[in-house]
C-alpha cells in the first residue's frame, strides 16, 4: 500500500482539510467545466454511476512485455486517447471495473493491467528473480506501453498504482500526458523508511511488520490464509465501503497467482530496508531516492476515510508537483477510491487530461 510518508493522519485529519463528497465533487466539476468552456476549452462531464454497477470486464488479454506476459483488460475505441489505470495491494483490475466504461463512453482507450504477481500476469522465465522494487514495477508498465506501441498515456492509480504512475511521471515524463495520483506523491525513499514513526503510524502499518516475520511469510504462502488477510485489510482501510462477498472474491482470484506471495513479501521487505534490490535497478532507485519532482499535469486525490491519507489537504506533498496541478479530497471514501467512487475518479482522469494550459487550482 502507500508509502509511510506522513504521520499526521494517524492522529486525525486535523483542521483545514476541506473534503468534498463524490456527489459534491461532480457538481464542482460541472461548474468548472462551464468555466473552462467559457475560456475556450471543453472538458466533458462524466456520467454519474453507482459503484458496483459493473462486475466484470470482458476478455482479459495478454501481451508479452519485458520480463512478463501481462494480463490486462481493455475498454473503449482502439484509437482513442489512452488511459492506463494501475491498481494497488491488496486489489486488482476490478478496482476500475466501473471507471473503465465511464471513460470508454467518452472515447478513451482504457487499459487496466495486472501488476506483476497478480491475476494472469506471469514471468516469462522461471529464472527471473521474483523481485518487486518500485522501479521494477514501473519498468513493467513502460514495457507494457512499448509492447502495445503506446507512446504516451494518461496514468491514473492508487496505492502501488499511484507509486508506479508517480515514478513513470518523474523519470519518463515524455511517456505521460497527465497523472492522477491517489494519496499524492508516494515514491519511496528507503533511507527515510528506516527511521521509527510515532506509535499510531506504526500501528497502521501492522501488516508491513507482519510480512517481515516468518509468521507473515507462512500466511502469505498459504492461499486461504493470504486471502483472509487481504479481506481483513479491505475492512480496515475502507471502513464505510459495504462491499459484498462476491465483489471481494472476484478480486481474490488475482491473489492465487503463483508469484503473489513472493512479490508482495519482497515489495514490503525491500521498502523498509530488510533486503537489497537487484543491481539492475540500482540506478533508478538512486534517482528515486532523491525524490525527483513531477512536472506533468497532475490531479492528486485524497480519500478522507483512508487511514493513510495525510491531513493538510495535500500540502505535505504539494512541492513535488511543479506542473499544472489540482488537488481534491474526497469525503466519505476509503483507500480503494476508484471502486468506491468511480465517477469522481473518472472525472479526475478527464480533468487531468485537460489540465495542460489551465491555471493551477489549489
Amino acid at each position: 500500500m502507500i508509502n509511510r510518508r506522513t504521520f499526521s493522519k494517524a492522529v486525525g485529519l486535523g483542521t483545514g482539510a476541506a473534503a468534498v463528497s463524490p456527489a459534491g465533487l461532480l457538481a464542482n466539476a460541472s461548474a468548472a467545466t462551464a468555466s473552462y468552456r467559457a475560456g475556450g476549452a471543453s472538458v466533458p462531464t462524466v456520467s454519474t454511476l453507482a459503484p458496483g454497477t459493473h462486475t466484470e470486464f470482458g476478455t482479459v488479454k495478454q501481451v508479452k512485455a519485458g520480463l512478463l506476459d501481462i494480463g490486462y483488460a481493455e475498454a473503449g475505441p482502439a484509437h482513442g486517447p489512452v488511459v492506463i489505470c494501475l491498481h494497488g495491494w491488496p486489489y486488482d483490475i476490478h478496482s476500475f471495473v466501473d471507471v473503465a466504461p465511464l471513460l470508454a463512453d467518452l472515447g478513451y482507450r482504457v487499459l487496466v493491467p495486472y501488476l506483476r504477481g497478480h491475476g494472469s500476469t506471469r514471468f516469462l522465465s522461471r529464472r527471473t528473480p521474483r523481485t518487486a522494487e518500485q522501479s521494477a514495477v514501473a519498468l513493467d508498465i513502460i514495457a507494457f506501453m512499448d509492447a502495445l506501441k503506446i507512446e504516451k498515456a494518461v496514468l491514473a492509480g492508487f496505492d502501488w498504482g499511484s507509486r508506479t504512475a508517480d515514478i513513470i511521471s518523474a523519470l519518463w515524463p515524455e511517456r505521460v500526458k497527465a497523472l492522477v495520483s491517489t494519496s499524492g506523491y508516494v515514491i519511496t525513499k528507503v533511507s527515510a523508511q528506516l527511521e521509527p514513526a510515532p506509535p499510531a503510524v506504526e500501528h497502521n502499518w501492522w501488516y508491513q511488520w507482519y510480512f517481515a516475520t516468518e509468521r507473515g511469510k507462512k500466511t502469505m504462502e498459504d492461499v486461504e490464509k493470504r486471502i483472509a488477510l487481504c479481506r481483513y485489510v479491505w475492512t480496515l482501510v475502507s471502513p464505510d465501503w459495504n462491499f459484498d462477498e462476491a465483489t471481494f472474491q472476484r478480486t481474490a482470484e488475482a491473489f492465487k497467482n503463483p508469484d503473489y506471495a513472493a512479490i508482495v513479501l519482497y515489495n514490503y521487505r525491500w521498502r523498509i530496508g530488510l533486503i537489497e534490490g537487484e543491481h539492475r535497478y540500482d540506478r533508478y532507485e538512486r534517482q528515486l531516492a532523491a525524490q525527483p519532482p513531477i512536472h506533468v499535469p497532475t490531479i492528486t486525490l485524497d480519500p478522507a476515510l483512508d487511514p493513510f491519507t495525510p491531513a493538510g489537504n495535500g500540502t505535505g506533498y504539494r512541492d513535488h508537483f511543479t506542473g499544472p496541478y489540482e488537488h481534491r479530497t474526497i469525503a466519505d471514501i476509503g483507500h480503494n477510491l476508484p471502486q468506491e467512487a468511480p465517477t469522481a475518479f473518472a472525472q479526475a482522469v478527464v480533468d487531468a487530461d485537460h489540465l495542460q494550459g489551465r491555471q493551477t487550482r489549489w
